[in-house]
């Protein structure tokens, strides 16, 4: 059994918004990587409720907010069928992925 890390940093400004978000993992040999954004959700084995971070610097756009969750939630009903195999689910999950898409013109409207 071996350990890994993944550290964040977060430089704030004055009144504590975040403006610069940086992170690196064991596995990236060292590499740290700056990002506009973050999501961090970890389930509690012993409450059953999700503990989350969301954080964003104020150098965000909103196109790239929208940029950013439409990518998140693809890759969350990518997820949930791998983990469940509930394909009727993850389709519909998928199905608002590419509503929430057009809705914010990263995908054109079919």
């Amino acid at each position: 059994m071996s350990d890994k890390q993944i550290r964040i940093n977060v430089q704030l400004d004055d009144k504590q918004v975040p403006e610069k978000i940086i992170w690196e993992a064991d596995d990236g040999q060292g590499k740290q990587q700056v990002c506009k954004a973050m999501l961090l959700a970890l389930f509690d084995e012993q409450t059953l409720e999700t503990l989350k971070i969301d954080l964003w610097t104020k150098e965000m756009q909103v196109t790239e907010m929208d940029r950013f969750f439409f990518q998140t939630l693809r890759a969350m009903a990518d997820t949930y069928f791998k983990a469940t195999q509930n394909a009727q689910l993850a389709t519909d999950m998928q199905r608002f992925v590419q509503y929430f898409g057009e809705q914010t013109k990263i995908l054109q409207q079919q």
